[in-house]
């Protein structure tokens, strides 16, 4: 499997992920380390606890991340939570629509993560 193909596989996009890191051997050594990465378990898991301070920096650091790696799935629902519990922004979400949002970048994640194993392996 080509990395091509593997983006293909899990919905990434990698023409923004090679604009952003330049050549193939960097997006390679990067999007292996996603899977150990937990930048987006973090993320789920400040949604169960639903504490404002750690949604808002795990969301932020989740969407910079997928952002560079062409998650942009993942990376724009992680920006939609970012800007929601943003320092200063009024919310305008339920707590439930939050976690409904993370349950979905969980999900994302998920296959992405199962995407990442198979390219490996091939």
């Amino acid at each position: 499997m080509t990395l091509q193909e593997l983006y293909q596989n899990i919905g990434g996009s990698y023409e923004q992920a090679l604009r952003v890191l330049r050549m193939d051997r960097l997006l390679d050594k990067h999007i292996r380390k996603l899977p150990n990465n937990g930048v987006i378990d973090r993320l789920v898991d400040a949604g169960k606890k639903m504490d404002p301070t750690e949604l808002f920096e795990s969301a932020h650091a989740a969407k910079g991340v997928c952002g560079n790696l062409g998650l942009t799935k993942i990376a724009d629902l992680a920006s939609q939570v970012a800007e929601e519990f943003r320092p200063g922004n009024e919310r305008k979400m339920s707590d439930d629509e939050v976690k409904q949002i993370l349950a979905r970048v969980d999900e994302l994640n998920k296959k992405t993560v199962e995407g990442i194993r198979q390219y490996e392996n091939s």
